[in-house]
């Protein structure tokens, strides 16, 4: 008989833990919930925010250089690889891109060439300041995927200046314009030539 209060005191211990971490568990999901609407709708206003950016810069994309294509095609593992500009829009690349972001270390320009190639658009800078790295890293936060998004990558010796590429286009702008860079990365990202998505 004693040995069945004690079963029962047990298991009635258990059953609190369990209901403990049941609670754990439901404050976790509906924290998650109202982060994720909360994400969705700070997301939804910087995107509307950029767009309105880039409408008002869009006569400057007359600015815009064409480049001539120089192909595509993955080279091999520990092929040489070279570029007629510093700054190439096309051409034999890397098999593997550069992930959408922000880098504070020059990345190869066979891999930006194949983020290029994906629909992303490729933004090199130097010492462009304080506000417009904040620019560029919310719009990088902003645009992440891989068939459409914004790499930032260093490019020593640019000064102030920021050059933005994609696929074929390139535009300087030295000061840097956040209506005309609005305007040219809504133009261009997600519609590269391997798989274009807007």
């Amino acid at each position: 008989m004693a040995g069945k209060k004690a079963k029962g005191k047990k298991a009635g211990k258990s059953r609190r833990k369990m209901q403990t971490w049941e609670w754990v568990v439901v404050a976790a999901i509906g924290a998650a919930v109202v982060w994720g609407v909360w994400d969705w709708q700070r997301s939804g206003a910087e995107e509307k925010d950029f767009l309105t950016l880039a409408k008002e810069g869009e006569p400057a994309l007359s600015r815009v250089e064409r480049q001539p294509s120089a192909g595509a095609g993955h080279v091999g593992p520990g092929d040489p690889v070279s570029y007629d500009s510093r700054f190439p829009t096309s051409g034999r690349h890397d098999p593997d891109p550069v992930d959408p972001g922000v880098y504070d270390s020059v990345q190869p320009p066979s891999r930006l060439v194949h983020s290029l190639e994906h629909g992303m658009v490729v933004v090199y800078y130097d010492q462009p300041g304080a506000d417009t790295m904040d620019t560029l890293k919310e719009w990088a936060d902003l645009f992440n995927d891989v068939w459409s998004g914004v790499v930032v990558t260093p490019a020593p010796g640019l000064g102030k200046a920021v050059m933005l590429t994609a696929w074929t286009h390139t535009l300087r702008l030295d000061p840097f314009e956040p209506a005309t860079a609005a305007a040219f990365v809504d133009r261009f990202r997600g519609r590269g030539p391997e798989n274009p998505v807007r």
